[in-house]
């Protein structure tokens, strides 16, 4: 089956924070000193420069459809800094129009006035890592603000025009309830933001959690939670798209949903992962940087940026497509599969009917979409595409 190259997005790691928080796996980093952000900047734009120089024709004429500044904190870059990668990267890659533009942002790291600058920098949508307004909560959870910087954060945000923000949202927290998790789901609606995103505390390796882990709601208190937060942010409005992605109208997070339906993005910065298609070479490749900022630093935009690089092996794809794309709640055409992997549908004909009789699979030939029963048990339904 021939390959077809999907849409193409940009994600740029930035890998400092204030403080390494007890339950985050990311590739982040505390401060020790002043980092130096625009040497990093000047850096992510060599590393584009040689991906660009390596991907050759399978990066031609691409547009990019969406830019994410994920971490670490991205807002301990000031707006001068942010502009001057987009600038750099607009003039080496053709950006849509209507590009999406998010900036993940720490309520604890903001300044007041600041998101002017970004804005005017060409951030158009904004994350904020609220994950909690209960005080007790963001103390557990090792965070650098408060509810009130939270909401203040959120509301400036606002003012400086910003129309597009997402609030994230944990459940599930040490020794919450249901009325605690309701709570903080009708705090994040008050605020009015275009998207929230909801999602389960889960003790990750090698997190400070792990090695010591707080006392959590068991699993049948986490689903009670899942449901009836699910039903609350439903009621205000925010309809579900993605396992835990909730959206007001238009405003489901592109960048997202590109990775969701296995498109392709160029992972750009310490430690950061792209997927590539080459429908040429008739392969998707992974490529990923060097995880420590000075060994990255240090490379500067040399070999020595990448942690590694491989093909996708052909027995692995179902695995992978199927990995993002049973998140979205509506599903995807059928006929995807055999366009993003170069795959025939019958290398996917058994688990599919596998799936179907246990009733994790709706019974739609057109489309791939997992019953309400196959979300509660996705990584079971991701798991039976293993070859």
């Amino acid at each position: 089956m021939p390959l077809t190259a999907p849409p193409l997005a940009l994600y740029v790691h930035m890998p400092w924070c204030v403080k390494k928080c007890p339950y985050c796996d990311f590739n982040s980093h505390g401060l020790r000193g002043e980092p130096p952000y625009g040497t990093y900047v000047e850096t992510l734009l060599a590393d584009l420069d040689a991906d660009r120089t390596d991907f050759g024709a399978a990066l031609h004429d691409r547009p990019i459809v969406s830019v994410f500044f994920g971490g670490g904190t991205p807002s301990l870059f000031a707006p001068e800094l942010i502009a001057r990668f987009l600038d750099g990267a607009r003039a080496r890659l053709p950006f849509m129009d209507d590009c999406e533009i998010t900036l993940e942002t720490n309520p604890g790291t903001i300044e007041h006035g600041r998101f002017d600058g970004y804005l005017a920098a060409g951030v158009n949508r904004i994350s904020l890592g609220i994950q909690s307004f209960d005080d007790d909560k963001l103390r557990r959870l090792g965070r650098i603000h408060g509810a009130h910087e939270a909401e203040a954060a959120v509301k400036s945000a606002q003012d400086a025009g910003l129309a597009n923000i997402n609030l994230d949202l944990m459940y599930a927290l040490p020794q919450q309830t249901l009325p605690g998790a309701l709570a903080d789901v009708d705090r994040a609606i008050a605020l009015k933001p275009a998207h929230i995103s909801h999602y389960q505390l889960t003790l990750e390796p090698n997190t400070a959690f792990a090695a010591h882990p707080p006392p959590l709601p068991d699993d049948d208190a986490a689903w009670a939670m899942q449901e009836a937060c699910e039903a609350r942010l439903a009621e205000g409005g925010y309809a579900q798209y993605e396992i835990s992605a909730y959206a007001t109208a238009d405003r489901q997070c592109r960048h997202n949903l590109n990775y969701w339906r296995f498109g392709d993005y160029l992972g750009i910065g310490a430690g950061a992962h792209g997927k590539l298609t080459d429908a040429p070479g008739h392969q998707v490749l992974r490529r990923w940087k060097t995880r420590h900022p000075n060994a990255y630093l240090d490379a500067a935009g040399g070999p020595g940026r990448i942690g590694g690089h491989a093909a996708v092996a052909s027995d692995e794809l179902p695995f992978e497509y199927m990995l993002n794309a049973l998140r979205l709640i509506h599903g995807v055409p059928m006929d995807d599969f055999p366009a993003r992997t170069g795959l025939a549908l019958e290398r996917i004909a058994a688990p599919l009917a596998a799936g179907r009789r246990k009733g994790w699979l709706q019974e739609s030939p057109g489309r791939l979409v997992t019953t309400p029963l196959g979300q509660r048990f996705l990584n079971d339904v991701i798991a039976s595409f293993l070859d």
